[in-house]
C-alpha cells in the first residue's frame, strides 16, 4: 500500500472528527501495511489540550505492539505536527512522518521550526505534501465555518447582558 491509501485513511479520521465539531486532523500509524494506531482530535470534546490526533494514534500503537518505542512505525496525519505532537514522536522514535497540510502557524516540523533536525537522539524523515490539498482545504472550510459561528453567537458582558 502507499501513502495515499493511508493518508486517505487519516483523513476520513479528520472527517470523523469535523463531524463532532473539532478542528478536523487525523492521524493513523501503520507497520508495514498494517494500521496500528489510529487518532483525530478530541480537544473539546475531552476538554484537554494534550487530545490531538498524533497522541491518540501513538497510545493505540503502543498498546496494541505491546511496547513504547516505535521503531518500525510510519505516522501518517492530515495536519504538520505541532511541538508537543513532534515530541511525542521523537519519544516513540517513529522513523517516518508522512503529513499532508503544512501548519505556518503552530508546524514544528517544517513551517515554525524544525523540531526533528535538531539535536535530539531521534530524527524521522520527513515525507510533506500528501494529499496536501485535500487536507488543507478540510480545515480551511472548518475555520471559515467556524468564525462565521463566532459572529452570531451571543457575546458575554461582564455586566450579565447580551
Amino acid at each position: 500500500m502507499d501513502d495515499g491509501h493511508f493518508m486517505d485513511e487519516a483523513l476520513m479520521l479528520a472527517r470523523e472528527a469535523l463531524a463532532d465539531g473539532e478542528v478536523p486532523v487525523g492521524c493513523v500509524i501503520t507497520r508495514g501495511d498494517e494500521i496500528v494506531g489510529r487518532g483525530r482530535n478530541r480537544r473539546e470534546k475531552d476538554k484537554s489540550a494534550l487530545a490531538h490526533a498524533e497522541i491518540e494514534a501513538i497510545n493505540e500503537a503502543c498498546r496494541a505492539l505491546g511496547g513504547w518505542r516505535l521503531w518500525e512505525c510510519t505516522l501518517y496525519v492530515t495536519l504538520e505536527p505541532c511541538p508537543m505532537c513532534a515530541g511525542a514522536i521523537v519519544n516513540a522514535r517513529i522513523p517516518r512522518v508522512v503529513y499532508g497540510a503544512a501548519d505556518r502557524k503552530c508546524g514544528a516540523v517544517d513551517s515554525v521550526c524544525s523540531l526533528f533536525s535538531m539535536a535530539f537522539n531521534h530524527h524521522p524523515q520527513v515525507e510533506s505534501g500528501v494529499r496536501g490539498e485535500e487536507c488543507g482545504q478540510l480545515l480551511t472550510t472548518f475555520f471559515q465555518n467556524l468564525r462565521v459561528e463566532l459572529r452570531t453567537r451571543p457575546k458575554w458582558r461582564r455586566d450579565g447582558k447580551s
